[in-house]
């Protein structure tokens, strides 16, 4: 199994908060041990060997995000994570195949959040170790120059949502899953499930969150509701009988909305199986 294949809600935890490993792997699906921005300069070395003990027992419920390439931490996070036998890297800052070309062994989460890690999406996404692409919109608007990236009424600005469109197709042509970006609002639940729900619909695996309370709705709003899993199972109950386009409950049934339905009604065995 891989990390994804526990469920869509993926928890950050701070390398250097050992006392937060458990409890955020018992409140999400996965986690995301990180190495990255929750730690700061003067403690990496610690985290990293914390994290480099510790990981290894959590299996593919686990991934680890080092330092990107290019920092004075990644070849030592590398290095460390391999003795170990750690799995899974999410690799930030990826700008091109080639960051991914030193993690042989590794399955990678590249992580695409700067203009060129966009533009190099579709090549990153068919680089050999890619197991999946993540994208992320506030480490773009700074590689930008910008100052937000969300209007005033908390949708991201045109850029950043051409930045996601960007990742998760060019996940999908190379066949990879894709995970949708963090919702930085802590108490803004109504938010999150909306842009959950919106990452779920449009195909996005999963969804990486920064608190235990943002897992429920990312659970809730990537599995399907009971009329879309009985919708998509009569479709396909019906589509036995049927030989190309034929009609249901008043609508025209043809192949892209009968593979809604299998994509429909595998999510949901998935979440029964989980259950």
């Amino acid at each position: 199994m891989g990390v994804l294949d526990h469920g869509p809600a993926l928890l950050f935890c701070p390398g250097d908060r050992p006392d937060r490993y458990a409890k955020a792997l018992a409140a999400a699906d996965a986690v995301i041990l990180d190495l990255e921005d929750a730690v700061a300069p003067d403690a990496k070395e610690t985290a990293r060997a914390l994290v480099a003990e510790a990981a290894p027992a959590y299996g593919d419920r686990a991934l680890v995000r080092v330092n990107p390439p290019g920092t004075p931490w990644h070849e030592a996070d590398v290095a460390a994570l391999r003795a170990a036998g750690v799995r899974t890297l999410l690799l930030p800052k990826a700008s091109g195949p080639g960051d991914l070309a030193a993690l042989d062994g590794f399955a990678v989460v590249a992580l695409c959040e700067s203009a060129a890690g966009i533009r190099h999406a579709w090549t990153i996404a068919d680089a050999p170790h890619c197991a999946a692409l993540m994208w992320g919109g506030e480490d773009l608007i700074a590689d930008l120059g910008g100052r937000t990236s969300r209007d005033a009424h908390g949708r991201y600005l045109p850029v950043v949502e051409q930045a996601r469109s960007t990742v998760l197709l060019a996940a999908g042509a190379a066949g990879r899953p894709a995970i949708d970006t963090t919702h930085l609002v802590l108490d803004d639940l109504d938010g999150l499930a909306d842009e959950a729900a919106r990452a779920a619909d449009s195909g996005f695996a999963a969804k990486a969150c920064v608190h235990p309370r943002h897992v429920p709705a990312i659970r809730t709003a990537f599995a399907p509701t009971e009329d879309q899993t009985a919708w998509a199972r009569d479709v396909l109950a019906a589509a036995e009988g049927e030989r190309g386009v034929f009609a249901f409950r008043g609508r025209m049934i043809d192949a892209p909305l009968l593979a809604h339905a299998r994509a429909i009604a595998e999510r949901a065995e998935h979440v029964t199986e989980g259950n």
